[in-house]
C-alpha cells in the first residue's frame, strides 16, 4: 500500500490554514466608535436631536455610538471630550454648552487627528477639517419676526426673550428679529430684551415681571418655543390672552398644540432629526474617508421652515 508524500499533504493544508488566518480580521471587523458630547439632555428639542442620533446608530450595526450629557457645564464637557480621546473614539460630535468656549476641545481633537463635527450651535473660526451641521440662526429670527410683525399690525412695543447668551443661536436669532424690525417694521420698537436661558419657567417669570411693571407690550418674539410658551402662561394669567401675539422657534409638539388652541401666533421649524442624523453620519463618513455631498465649505445646512396659522397642521405629525 502506497502513502502520499508528506509534502503533498502538508502544502495544501498549510495553504488552507493561511487563508483562514488571513480572513480572520475581516470576520472580526472593528466597529466605528463615535462619541457624542451633548450640552444638555434635559431639553425638549435637544431630546429630539439625541433620539435621532440614537435611531441612526441602531440602523448602523457597524457603529458603536456613545452619547453623554454635559449638564450645561462647559468644564464637564471638556472633560468628556478628553475621555473620548483617551478611550480611542474614531470620531467626536459636539453639541457645545458654550460656543465661545470650544477652542480647547477643537484643538485637542484636531491634534489627535480625529474627525470632529459640531452640531446645532456654531463656534466661530473652526479649522477647515471640522464640519458643522445645523441651521442658519439668523434665518429663524427673520422668519419669526416677519410673521409676528404682521400679527402686530406693523406697530407697537416688542419684547424679546433670548436664549443663553453664550449660544450662537441666541445671538443669531435675536439679530434676525432686530433686522426685520429695522428693515420692514419701522413703527415697531424693541422696549425690553432679557435672557430666559431657553427655559419655559424663566420665560414665564420674565413675562410676569414685564407685565407687572406696567410696560405696554404689543408682541413677544422668543428665541425658542419653550420661553414663548412660558410667556403665554403669564399673558393668560394676567387676563390678556389673545391680546399680545407671541412668536417662537423650533416647531415643538407643545408649540404646535398651542397654535391649534389659537394661542401661539407662529413658530419656525428647526429640524432636530435632520441635524442629529446628518451630524453623526458626517462623522461616520469622515472616519470611513468617504465623500459627503451635503458638506459645502465645511457646513451642512439644515433649512428652517416658517410655521404659520395657515400651514401648522402639516407639522403636527
Amino acid at each position: 500500500m502506497k502513502f502520499p508524500k508528506l509534502a503533498n499533504v502538508l502544502v495544501p493544508a498549510l495553504a488552507t490554514l493561511t487563508m483562514a488566518i488571513g480572513s480572520a480580521p475581516a470576520m472580526a471587523q472593528q466597529k466605528v466608535k463615535i462619541g457624542v458630547a451633548m450640552a444638555l439632555f434635559d431639553d425638549v428639542w435637544l431630546t429630539y436631536v439625541r433620539d435621532a442620533m440614537t435611531a441612526w446608530g441602531k440602523n448602523h450595526p457597524d457603529v458603536d455610538l456613545t452619547i453623554v450629557d454635559a449638564n450645561n457645564d462647559t468644564n464637564k464637557q471638556v472633560g468628556q471630550v478628553e475621555n473620548f480621546l483617551a478611550q480611542g473614539m474614531d470620531a467626536i460630535v459636539i453639541l457645545p454648552v458654550d460656543t465661545a468656549a470650544t477652542g480647547p476641545m477643537t484643538k485637542s481633537v484636531v491634534a489627535a487627528g480625529k474627525p470632529l463635527v459640531y452640531v446645532n450651535r456654531l463656534p466661530s473660526n473652526l479649522p477647515k477639517s471640522v464640519v458643522y451641521c445645523g441651521s442658519n440662526s439668523i434665518e429663524a429670527g427673520i422668519m419669526n419676526m416677519e410673521e409676528l410683525g404682521k400679527a402686530m399690525g406693523g406697530k407697537g412695543n416688542l419684547v424679546i426673550l433670548m436664549g443663553e447668551l453664550s449660544n450662537e443661536a441666541a445671538i443669531g436669532r435675536t439679530d434676525g428679529i432686530k433686522q426685520v424690525v429695522k428693515e420692514k417694521f419701522p413703527n415697531i420698537k424693541v422696549v425690553r430684551e432679557e435672557t430666559g436661558n431657553w427655559k419655559r419657567e424663566q420665560g414665564k417669570t420674565i413675562m410676569e415681571n414685564w407685565l407687572a411693571s406696567g410696560q405696554e407690550i404689543d408682541g413677544v418674539a422668543s428665541n425658542n418655543d419653550e420661553m414663548a410658551l412660558g410667556a403665554l402662561q403669564a399673558i393668560k394669567a394676567a387676563g390678556k390672552a389673545g391680546k399680545i401675539p407671541v412668536g417662537g422657534t423650533d416647531g415643538s409638539h407643545d408649540a404646535l398644540e398651542s397654535m391649534e388652541k389659537g394661542e401661539l401666533n407662529n413658530t419656525v421649524f428647526q429640524d432636530p432629526v435632520g441635524q442629529g442624523e446628518e451630524a453623526v453620519n458626517a462623522a461616520y463618513l469622515l472616519v470611513k474617508k468617504e465623500p459627503n455631498s451635503k458638506v459645502v465649505d465645511g457646513k451642512i445646512w439644515i433649512p428652517y421652515q416658517k410655521i404659520t396659522k395657515e400651514n401648522y397642521k402639516q407639522y403636527m405629525k
